[in-house]
């Protein structure tokens, strides 16, 4: 599970990245926007890494954690593309699903490792 995760968050940023890529170079709100969720969705995966390296159980779940934190922002700023009307909603749809099942999957590895 752990590399499958791994490769799952990179693969979730370069699908960012390219989304960035495609926004508008002329629409600066479009391109504020784009920065803000190529840093937090590039962060998930990095995190994450840092995550399966830990020295404990506590810096695990602290880096869980700080990859949950990253991919809510990730959220945020893609619903914030889609309800101004920078991106079409079909356009976005894939990209905010695969955003809720790493949540998801996300939210389940912080609460194991608390326990």
């Amino acid at each position: 599970m752990d590399t499958d995760l791994k490769l799952r968050t990179k693969q979730y940023a370069l699908r960012v990245i390219q989304m960035y890529a495609k926004l508008p170079k002329s629409d600066m709100v479009a391109q504020v926007i784009g920065k803000q969720v190529l840093r937090s969705a590039t962060s998930v995966g990095a995190n994450y890494r840092e995550a399966s390296r830990a020295r404990s159980k506590a810096e695990f779940a602290a880096k869980v954690g700080d990859s949950l934190k990253e991919i809510e922002e990730s959220a945020y700023w893609l619903e914030l593309l889609v309800d101004s009307g920078r991106v079409r909603p079909a356009k976005m749809a894939s990209l905010l699903d695969e955003t809720s099942q790493l949540t998801a999957i996300l939210t389940t590895i912080e609460k194991k490792s608390k326990q």
